[in-house]
């Protein structure tokens, strides 16, 4: 009985554990995106959060260990669920409309993370750096993959090119957010990003 309780208590802990890092994330990068990874110390972090800047330490080894993780996992998740979508879908049609409706809810619900990626990616350790552009290419070609299937006859080196011109468009909100109504914003960016990738086939 007690081991039982043990491994209760352990995953309680774990599931604490991981929503505290999830939220110490998400308060990095809303203030890495308004003053910049260098603006920012590991107290101003803490304070967001309700902790301490050493308390800090307990979860993450510094600052720089923050950004990684932060770039890292969002270029996982993307990945990961961008892969799940496209396998529950139906057919190439349905997995690039998963593909469009999954990314823009990351673009809407997440332009502080765009942000951090476009402007401090330079400051994660080279190794990570180059695992985050491996998972995003490999991201790119999940909607190759699909492209290819729907257009067979159109290059993939102009599917992929086209992929890459609508992650631009997507990737806008850190500049439009709050200006349109989040539903409408959703419908514009669906139009335009998915006009923009069918004419890639003409």
């Amino acid at each position: 009985m007690s081991s039982v309780s043990e491994g209760v208590s352990g995953g309680t802990r774990r599931r604490a554990a991981g929503s505290r890092r999830a939220a110490i994330l998400d308060a990095a990068a809303q203030l890495f995106a308004r003053r910049g990874f260098h603006g920012v110390s590991m107290d101003d972090i803490g304070a967001a959060v309700g902790m301490s800047g050493p308390g800090l330490y307990r979860h993450f080894a510094g600052k720089t260990a923050v950004l990684t993780e932060m770039l890292v996992r969002i270029s996982e998740q993307l990945l990961t669920e961008g892969g799940a979508r496209v396998v529950a879908a139906a057919d190439a049609a349905a997995a690039l409309d998963a593909l469009l409706r999954g990314h823009i809810a990351f673009a809407l619900g997440q332009p502080a993370l765009i942000t951090v990626h476009d402007r401090e990616l330079g400051n994660v350790p080279e190794a990570a750096r180059r695992r985050i552009r491996r998972l995003q290419r490999l991201y790119v070609e999940e909607w190759v993959t699909v492209l290819v299937e729907l257009f067979p006859h159109a290059a993939p080196a102009r599917l992929r090119a086209a992929v890459h011109a609508a992650f631009g468009l997507l990737n806008s909100t850190p500049h439009s957010v709050g200006e349109v109504p989040e539903a409408e914003m959703a419908r514009l960016l669906y139009a335009m990003a998915h006009a923009s990738l069918i004419s890639a086939a003409a």
